[in-house]
């Protein structure tokens, strides 16, 4: 599973821009040496750790750094939706119990 993300101000990096970024479901080990309630409280040092680890192309810190405050909140908002129970995310696609067993 993944989420796309536009940026509302592109990344800049030597002579190209990324405009869209790409966030993977993390698994465990993308977590791994990070506490999973700083993660979800949106600490910014947590999420500086976790965001190379899932988003493609790869941010590195210093993208991240600069980012503008609305595009850190976009793409921290959409890696939380990835930590909801199966209900919600069914919830959110519209899916019950019937369609998923069907």
């Amino acid at each position: 599973m993944k989420k796309q993300v536009t940026l509302s101000t592109p990344i800049k990096r030597g002579n190209s821009e990324i405009k869209e970024v790409t966030i993977l479901k993390p698994n465990v080990l993308a977590l791994k040496g990070l506490k999973l309630l700083d993660v979800m409280q949106f600490d910014v040092n947590a999420l500086t750790v976790l965001l190379p680890r899932v988003t493609k192309p790869s941010l590195i810190k210093k993208d991240i750094e600069q980012l503008e405050i609305a595009d850190f909140t976009k793409l921290s908002t959409e890696l939380a939706g990835f930590f909801g129970s199966e209900s919600e995310e069914d919830e959110e696609t519209g899916k019950d119990e019937a369609t998923l067993n069907a």
